[in-house]
């Protein structure tokens, strides 16, 4: 059971004077060097306080007291920042939130470091998708791409979520039972409004405004028996520790409305973990199944997977691309995918700008019993919600108003 008792203060000049150096000397500074050798100095300085920068050397990084040589300051509450080195606060939150401010450089900076961080400050090794070498339960190379039906073996299902990350599973709903889920879809996105913080919108190049994903699911009866349903529930029990429905986001069960042309908001994906906004250390493991209702596909826009990514730091920031590295999908509606919140992976979108229809999936949430808000709030997206006409901005533009 995770408590407060399992985040104690730490003191800010004492940490980056002794503590942090001597991980560094220990090997930390070692495994960060490739993911910080292209950033510029970072330094941190506490609210009327000390400040200290981050500086990437030979063979990994240099703390220096002060912060008069980083191209970037970010001013922190000790409490934010100590939320950083717990793994409950994240990068992206604290810019979403206005919970930063950047004194000079660009508050953008601090997302290039967050993968750096997570290692430097939770021995997380940063991600390398050449080295990345998975294996199956009788040692051979694990196909990042592979398939299952509900009815495989059990063993092999929880190896392979415990292994990559994720899991694919085929024709879990039925055709007519997909059909009710997919009509309550459509009545979902004609009762969202603009503003109800219960949905995401965005808009295309010719300037319309388009919905991109509801958050209040469980007002539907079909849509509404999914937390419960046996079938997802067993999928549900492949997690490497007991997990619980919980409602996430808005009132349960996210809808998601992919469009080919959505050119402000976030219709489409960056590579990302679902635990980005915060909460790692006292919501993960959390494990995402969404239920495909129509076609994902790179035309109609999919879902993909960076393999083993659960276990490393990286995000969209960082200077590896790992799209070549990526597991992809071709799913149809009845099929159902899981991974891990602290899966790295990215919804790109649609390469058809034509077709009829685009993917629309529904996606339920699992986590430990104990999972729960750090700071008491309903969810780590509420921050998201920050304009009347319903869009998400990009982080990129909430950072350069810090």
């Amino acid at each position: 059971m995770t408590s407060s008792a399992d985040f104690p203060p730490i003191d800010f000049e004492s940490f980056h004077s002794d503590t942090l150096p001597s991980w560094l000397r220990q090997g930390r500074g070692r495994l960060a060097a490739s993911g910080a050798s292209h950033l510029s100095a970072l330094a941190f300085r506490l609210v009327e306080g000390p400040a200290f920068t981050y500086r990437p050397c030979p063979g990994g990084v240099e703390i220096a007291a002060g912060d008069d040589a980083a191209a970037t300051v970010i001013e922190i509450a000790l409490d934010a920042w100590q939320g950083l080195v717990h793994e409950l606060e994240a990068a992206a939150g604290l810019v979403y939130a206005g919970r930063i401010r950047c004194v000079r450089g660009a508050a953008v900076d601090l997302m290039a470091w967050e993968s750096t961080l997570r290692t430097l400050y939770n021995g997380r090794p940063p991600y390398d998708p050449a080295r990345v070498e998975l294996r199956d339960r009788d040692g051979r190379l694990l196909d990042p791409a592979a398939t299952f039906t509900a009815d495989a073996d059990r063993d092999d299902l929880v190896h392979f979520l415990r292994t990559a990350g994720y899991l694919f599973v085929r024709d879990v709903f039925h055709p007519e039972e997909v059909a009710g889920f997919l009509a309550e879809a459509e009545e979902l996105r004609r009762e969202a409004r603009q503003g109800d913080k219960l949905s995401w919108w965005g808009k295309t190049v010719a300037g319309e405004e388009v919905l991109c994903r509801v958050t209040r699911g469980t007002a539907k009866p079909r849509l509404a028996t999914l937390p419960a349903a046996p079938r997802v529930l067993a999928l549900a029990a492949l997690a490497d520790e007991p997990v619980v429905y919980k409602k996430g986001e808005g009132k349960g069960v996210t809808v998601i409305f992919k469009r080919p042309d959505v050119h402000q908001g976030l219709g489409d994906l960056p590579w990302h973990r679902d635990c980005g906004m915060g909460g790692h250390a006292v919501m993960c493991p959390t494990l995402l199944i969404s239920v495909y209702l129509r076609d994902a596909t790179p035309e109609t826009g999919e879902l993909v997977m960076l393999p083993g990514s659960h276990r490393c730091a990286f995000n969209a920031h960082d200077a590896t691309d790992p799209t070549p590295y990526a597991a992809h999908f071709a799913a149809r509606p009845g099929d159902v995918s899981l991974h891990y919140g602290d899966t790295v992976h990215a919804a790109p979108r649609p390469t058809a700008p034509d077709r009829e229809h685009y993917r629309i999936s529904a996606v339920v949430s699992f986590a430990p019993a104990r999972a729960h808000h750090h700071l008491g709030h309903a969810s780590y997206n509420d921050v998201l919600h920050q304009r009347e006409d319903g869009q998400i901005e990009h982080l990129e533009a909430v950072a350069k108003r810090l």
